[in-house]
């Protein structure tokens, strides 16, 4: 597959993305741009550190995380005495 085709395809799966999807790709582009190396992120990380890292991305990715709004609002709600 030629560069000219890789990019076309990376276009058409972009473009077919919904909202939610997009951004969330952006997000991991732009991380992966800006990082040095993906590999210098797992130095000096445990075998069983990365296979916790891998659950953890998996289950995010199968919807089970918790949005970060929902979080902050249960420690503001526990950690805040008026």
């Amino acid at each position: 597959m030629s560069i000219e085709e890789i990019k076309l395809q990376i276009f058409r799966q972009v473009d077919a993305l919904d909202a939610a999807k997009l951004k969330e790709f952006y997000g991991i582009m732009l991380n992966y741009i800006n990082s040095k190396k993906d590999t210098d992120e797992w130095i000096g990380v445990t075998s069983s550190e990365k296979q916790g890292i891998m659950d953890a991305i998996g289950e995010l990715n199968d919807g089970k995380g918790i949005p970060h709004e929902q979080v902050i609002q249960r420690l503001k709600k526990k950690y805040t005495h008026d």
